[in-house]
């Protein structure tokens, strides 16, 4: 290593330890959530054991009632990189998870067990904005910073290191995002639904059907998204101090023919 890197990491851990928080240090560019987006979707879609992707060819109408509820969400001007990222969403058909999650860049995977599970498109209207709110917000490569910093900055530093990039993919689909990252996910899924014909309380549908039925074993999406303190309190406080509908979408019948289709 040179001499000019050795300085470079010495004022990287000044930063470190001089740091109240490493919540806001993020090491990754715009662009390298991009990048790294798109080489997540390809492993995924390289691995359809694993990932059973639903092809938009054949699963035409799906996509486009998908597609569709995306495009009103993304409507809202609070998104910082509406214009940067992908904002691509793929069905994952497996019907015994009840899972979501984001990878940089806005790519969005949903298994059709989520969908499935949920009665209303204002539910899943809300886990879907919590999704783009988690990509929007960069939490993953936030997080990937605070597991991987010191690593991901000593293999730029040495000219690249191929034994990060693996590590930091395979992490990504399991990332425990904090309470604080999961808070403003929730917060943001109400802001975008805010202006859409969703309840801007849909997400807490879903946990409050979760709660309903209180399970002894609780599904994928919980062990990836943690649920501390009351997110169904907090979502509902948001909508009011927003001002934004609680009102459930009336027309059902298309929602019902989307779950359908899968």
């Amino acid at each position: 290593m040179s001499f000019k890197s050795i300085n470079m990491l010495l004022v990287f851990l000044l930063v470190i330890s001089g740091c109240s928080s490493l919540n806001k240090l993020n090491f990754f560019s715009i662009q390298d959530d991009i990048n790294l987006g798109k080489q997540l979707k390809q492993e995924i879609l390289s691995n359809p054991s694993e990932y059973p992707i639903l092809s938009r060819q054949n699963n035409a109408s799906a996509y486009q009632y998908l597609d569709g509820m995306v495009a009103e969400i993304l409507n809202s001007n609070d998104f910082q990189y509406k214009d940067d990222f992908a904002w691509e969403v793929y069905i994952i058909n497996d019907d015994k998870t009840l899972n979501a999650f984001a990878a940089p860049g806005g790519y969005i995977f949903v298994y059709t067990g989520l969908i499935k599970y949920l009665d209303n498109p204002d539910a899943f209207a809300g886990v879907l904005g919590h999704e783009l709110a988690h990509a929007d917000r960069r939490h993953s490569t936030n997080q990937l910073s605070r597991q991987y910093g010191v690593s991901v900055l000593l293999g730029l530093l040495s000219n690249g290191n191929s034994q990060i990039l693996p590590q930091v993919l395979a992490s990504l689909t399991t990332l425990k995002f904090s309470r604080k990252a999961e808070q403003e996910a929730d917060k943001y899924s109400v802001i975008y639904l805010c202006d859409t014909q969703y309840a801007a309380s849909g997400g807490a549908e879903f946990f409050k059907k979760l709660q309903a039925e209180s399970s002894s074993r609780p599904p994928q999406f919980l062990s990836t998204h943690p649920n501390p303190g009351n997110r169904v309190e907090d979502i509902l406080k948001e909508t009011n101090q927003l001002n934004c509908s609680q009102a459930m979408t009336s027309n059902i019948s298309n929602w019902q023919r989307f779950q359908g289709a899968l």
